[in-house]
């Protein structure tokens, strides 16, 4: 099973920058689609940005053109660099595949200050 550890969050002022970390236990080499999810207060979690295994990206439209995301399969990890960043993006942030299907990680906290 496949346990996964979100990294990198933090606080940061609105335009700023943030890279987010998630280390799996397990090969990732394997999943073809790994995604980063969030979810702010209130609010159901939500997919923000996906990777395939030939690399191929998909984002949600309120991050497309600020978010990038990457994978490094012999790391075991999958990246989320922040560009922009907007209060709205206040959330936590967590990864899984895509659609999820392992157990979710603790998340990592992202704050926007306007």
């Amino acid at each position: 099973q496949v346990q996964l550890v979100e990294s990198g969050g933090g606080l940061v002022q609105a335009g700023g920058s943030l890279r987010l970390s998630c280390a799996a236990s397990g090969s990732i080499f394997s999943i073809n689609a790994m995604g980063w999810y969030r979810q702010a207060p209130g609010k159901q979690r939500e997919l923000v940005a996906a990777i395939t295994s030939d690399t191929t990206t998909n984002y949600a439209d309120s991050v497309k053109g600020r978010f990038t995301i990457s994978r490094d399969n012999a790391k075991n990890t999958v990246y989320l660099q922040m560009n922009s960043l907007k209060p709205e993006d206040t959330a936590v942030y967590y990864c899984n595949a895509n659609p999820p299907r392992f157990p979710w990680g603790q998340g990592t906290q992202v704050t926007v200050s306007s």
